[in-house]
């Protein structure tokens, strides 16, 4: 009786375990920009967001039992390939999430030097020096 529950479990995380860890991904990256006052690990938040989004699309773009688009003989017709529209999407996310980082990291460094702190409490404490 154990046993059959256990492998039914075992089956339904194989099939659908990508998308609780999917959500979770994104509740943890929602949580953290939300209550962490250090401007560097809001973006790396920000990043754990976009992972979750890219890995959502990817699992989303998947079929049992497809292929990759190359044409293979023997089989005849798209329902035999998977699409690769959302992979090709998600190759242009991840490029834009570095691109996104990539100001951030250089938007955080001027706050740095501005400021001497990345820490939101520290930045607002400076602006009303100024």
């Amino acid at each position: 009786m154990m046993t059959n529950n256990m492998s039914g479990i075992s089956v339904f995380l194989a099939d659908k375990g990508i998308y609780f860890l999917t959500a979770f991904l994104l509740v943890l990256g929602i949580y953290g920009m939300i209550t962490c006052k250090n401007y560097m690990k809001k973006l790396i938040c920000m990043n754990i967001m976009q992972v979750a989004v890219i890995f959502f699309f990817l699992c989303f773009g998947q079929k049992n039992g497809g292929t990759i688009p190359v044409q293979v003989t023997g089989l005849m017709g798209a329902r035999h390939y998977i699409n690769p529209l959302p992979h090709g999407l998600m190759l242009t996310a991840i490029v834009v999430s570095l691109g996104t980082t990539g100001v951030g990291l250089a938007l955080l460094t001027r706050i740095k030097e501005k400021y001497g702190s990345i820490e939101e409490d520290d930045i607002i404490k400076g602006e009303n020096k100024f």
